[in-house]
């Protein structure tokens, strides 16, 4: 997270920092200010917030008044900052763009989470992150509910399509995974049909990810599976249908538009006097 704000700050700081409020302000000049959300939401993204200012100004004091996680109503205040003003304005759009970003992605998984919330599936995401933000944006995913999945390709086996039109065949992939990696590590495998499906079980897969199919072709591939492995479902899957594939059966619906589609949340900072720590 560190390295990631550093960027951001970079990005908007340059060489030369805020060279409008440093012409306007001094370094004695102080003041405060309230983080206001504008909409209800979801929030998630304080320690990025936090960690803002930090290095912009090792003596800017961050006040978090709400816990990511903590659903929250629109004009709600979940922040303060009491420092020099040149500090906190250089602080502001980055701050700001953070928390936006983050607690639209939780609030857009605490939709999901609500709407199948009765049927035992649960939804996680995928890798389908913005470069460089993925593991802050899986934690806004587990800050609305859902689950990670796997972070990266590093951390869980996930045999696709493109490894099994490489390797032949499921059983060959399956075969070479647990000699590479051990007898005991969880093999999932994609699958497109019931026929493949049919084919990882007979390897000993212990996941399958059902790709794009229909909610009907997923509850067909449940009743197949008879408990044998956990189903996963994705490709597809959105506010509109998400309760019917919930309904078909499947143990974990995948989605993508978790990290990738999440409209950002209207935050705001307000300069203010008068604020204290109380």
């Amino acid at each position: 997270m560190k390295q990631i704000v550093a960027l951001a700050l970079q990005e908007d700081l340059g060489s030369k920092g805020d060279i409008t409020s440093s012409a306007i302000f001094g370094p004695e000049d102080l003041g405060a200010a309230r983080v206001i959300c504008r909409e209800a939401c979801v929030v998630s993204g304080m320690p990025a917030a936090a960690e803002v200012c930090l290095q912009v100004d090792p003596g800017l004091k961050f006040l978090q008044l709400v816990q990511d996680g903590q659903q929250v109503p629109a004009g709600a205040e979940v922040a303060r900052l009491d420092g020099r003003l040149v500090s906190i304005l250089a602080a502001e759009r980055t701050l700001l763009n953070f928390i936006s970003k983050l607690s639209g992605v939780a609030t857009l998984t605490a939709g999901y989470v609500d709407a199948v919330r009765d049927s035992g599936a649960r939804i996680a995401a995928t890798r389908k992150t913005s470069p460089g933000l993925r593991r802050l944006e899986k934690q806004a995913v587990v800050d609305g509910g859902g689950e990670l999945h796997r972070i990266g390709l590093y951390d869980a086996v996930l045999i696709k399509d493109n490894h099994l039109a490489a390797a032949g065949g499921v059983g060959g992939a399956v075969d070479a995974v647990r000699q590479a990696l051990g007898p005991d590590i969880e093999v999932e495998v994609e699958v497109e049909t019931a026929a493949e499906m049919e084919e990882a079980i007979e390897a000993g897969a212990d996941r399958v990810l059902l790709d794009n199919m229909a909610p009907e072709e997923v509850g067909g591939c449940v009743r197949l599976a008879a408990g044998r492995l956990v189903i996963e479902a994705s490709g597809g899957i959105n506010l509109e249908n998400v309760q019917a594939y919930a309904a078909a059966g499947a143990n974990v619906l995948s989605v993508g538009a978790l990290t990738r589609s999440a409209p950002g949340i209207d935050f705001s900072l307000e300069i203010v006097t008068g604020i204290s720590e109380q």
